[in-house]
């Protein structure tokens, strides 16, 4: 069940499933499935099988300065992040794309300012009905007003607790923001803009990132109750998923289309990096899925970005198609000198 409620210019869309009330900023639904392409009973390969293809075409190194390229990419990765997971997905099909804040629900804790800054993502404080009381005509606590002034008036907890916050300085809140790069800026390290009390704050991300890294920013977090220390702001990073490498901790792999000629009778093949294409010499007699080592041209580590993973080239040998008569003739030729067996 979902309820919207206001309060001056702000909107708040709360959804009430299994005794759990999600609170989230009034969001267009996204769908997954028609992002993607694919119906929804679609496979895992199926899945897999539509990212690649959108991916390819709107990755932001085929499509240099294309802004409009770029929100497609960041659309197709983050659909393909939950469609390509069975437990997000079982989520998503149940709950839409209230999904997220179910899967970070839990214990009540403090809203994340960060949901509500102009431009900011993150995430939200999960409510029971316990800490909404009245507001679905249920039991306890002041309601809608009570709610509005945790949300947005005062520190939660109940007026002896506030008093005494106010009273002695105490330490305020660490706040928690996901935020989302892609494996090139995981290389590179890249920066994000956050919004906070009418100031710009510019965060730099450093290279070598992983998933569930977190990058800390001091003291910009919740304000200490009573003139206290503010927490601090911590970055949770998720690094999107690649169309073309895989990453194994500071290593990458990468398929490498290589033509039949060039397998059988040798030569060279580009081969894509973070860093800048590569070229690879390709010895005569290569097998399909053959792989070859880049030294130093994986991820950079996070402690010293200097030292480099490496980055392995899986051959991916190509048969031609649409032969030619005399192409037939010479293959025609060839199975006559080795025959099967």
């Amino acid at each position: 069940m979902r309820r919207l409620y206001r309060r001056g210019a702000v909107e708040l869309l709360v959804t009430h499933t299994d005794d759990r009330l999600f609170t989230e900023p009034r969001v267009d639904f996204k769908d997954y499935y028609q992002t993607l392409g694919v119906p929804r009973d679609a496979d895992e390969k199926a899945v897999k099988r539509a990212y690649r293809k959108l991916a390819r075409r709107y990755h932001p190194d085929h499509n240099p300065g294309d802004a409009a390229a770029e929100a497609k990419f960041k659309e197709v990765t983050e659909a393909y992040e939950v469609l390509s997971d069975p437990d997000k997905r079982a989520k998503f099909d149940r709950f839409g794309q209230a999904w997220k804040h179910y899967e970070q629900g839990g214990a009540p804790g403090g809203f994340d300012w960060s949901a509500w800054g102009p431009g900011a993502g993150g995430t939200t404080r999960v409510y029971t009905s316990d800490d909404i009381g009245d507001l679905f005509g249920g039991h306890g606590g002041g309601g809608f007003s009570d709610f509005f002034e945790a949300l947005f008036g005062r520190a939660g907890g109940s007026g002896a607790q506030r008093s005494a916050a106010r009273s002695v300085g105490v330490r305020g809140q660490d706040v928690e923001q996901n935020v989302a790069v892609s494996l090139h800026e995981a290389y590179h390290g890249a920066t994000r803009l956050f919004s906070k009390d009418g100031r710009r704050l510019e965060v730099s991300i450093p290279p070598g990132v992983r998933t569930g890294s977190r990058v800390r920013v001091r003291g910009e977090g919740v304000p200490g109750p009573g003139g206290g220390q503010a927490g601090d702001l911590y970055l949770v990073v998720q690094v999107e998923r690649d169309p073309r490498f895989e990453r194994r901790e500071h290593d990458l792999y990468v398929e490498v289309e290589i033509p039949l000629a060039t397998a059988v009778l040798g030569g060279e093949v580009r081969v894509p990096a973070p860093a800048g294409d590569v070229t690879l010499t390709i010895p005569p007699e290569t097998q399909n899925g053959r792989r070859f080592r880049l030294r130093g041209k994986g991820m950079p580590q996070l402690k010293d970005p200097r030292q480099h993973g490496d980055l392995y080239a899986i051959a991916d040998v190509r048969l031609p198609t649409g032969l030619t008569a005399d192409e037939r003739a010479l293959f025609e030729q060839l199975r006559a000198l080795r025959p099967a067996g």
